[in-house]
């Protein structure tokens, strides 16, 4: 077979103690970070696999469900296992809800896929009012009602994040951020028209494995992890005006942040 032989796999070891399914899973994996197989390529079968290394096809297909485990490949029926395109990564940067960006009627989502060169879209948008969470009262200075705003990302046509914004009721009812598109800059915009100058933020961040409805609106691959953010914005009266609970695919984003040394 021409991929392998042009070198891009090579021989097990026999003296390590990894198991030899893992060793096959690890040259496939480095093929795959190196480029040597690319986004959409199809790996060598298991026939072609079982030949080359002398392994049983039980030892192939268990290399392969670790790759797939792993979010790295994807099995399509009687078609092969293929690498996994990804969805373009966009840097979650420390500046993304600077006011430069309001002030040119841009939010952050917009203002990253346009840096990242990828075309932004909202989807799945819903508006209520309802009763808050504990979690979420609690950071809102317990609201008895808030309005949710809730909205799908999505990058170049692929799902990327989903989150819900909670607003304290006396700031939001009856005002654009009610509306299903409250107009340029987003939602902070609107409310620092309002007289709610921001402050500052307040973010904090996890990652973990993702609930089933997750894996649905994000379409992800088995094995690929989540990140759930949850930011608080802060008005110049110290009041939070907003909590957005975020849920980001893993596999789509860079954490990027500049931290002062003083």
């Amino acid at each position: 077979m021409p991929p392998l032989a042009s070198g891009l796999l090579g021989a097990l070891d026999p003296t390590s103690d990894r198991a030899v399914f893992r060793q096959i899973a690890d040259q496939l994996r480095e093929a795959i970070d190196k480029q040597r197989f690319r986004e959409g390529d199809k790996l060598p079968s298991e026939t072609e696999l079982v030949e080359h290394f002398g392994v049983s096809r039980m030892t192939v297909r268990n290399a392969f469900s670790l790759l797939q485990g792993e979010g790295l490949a994807v099995s399509e029926h009687g078609k092969g296992v293929f690498v996994r395109p990804r969805p373009p990564v966009r840097r979650l940067a420390s500046d993304r809800f600077a006011r430069r960006h309001r002030d040119q009627g841009k939010s952050a989502f917009t203002v990253e896929a346009e840096a990242a060169g990828s075309r932004p879209e909202v989807d799945g948008l819903e508006v209520k009012e309802e009763r808050p969470s504990q979690d979420i009262a609690a950071r809102l200075g317990s609201p008895r009602k808030v309005l949710a705003r809730r909205r799908r990302y999505l990058l170049d046509g692929r799902p990327v994040e989903f989150a819900t914004s909670y607003l304290p009721l006396d700031l939001a009812r009856n005002t654009p951020i009610a509306e299903p598109n409250p107009g340029p800059g987003g939602i902070y915009a609107r409310l620092e028209e309002m007289g709610h100058r921001l402050d500052h933020f307040e973010e904090e961040i996890r990652a973990r494995m993702p609930s089933p409805t997750e894996v649905r609106t994000l379409h992800l691959a088995s094995g690929v992890p989540v990140i759930h953010l949850v930011r608080t914005a802060f008005n110049t009266d110290g009041r939070a005006v907003e909590v957005c609970d975020t849920v980001m695919a893993a596999d789509a984003y860079v954490l990027a942040y500049q931290l002062p040394a003083t």
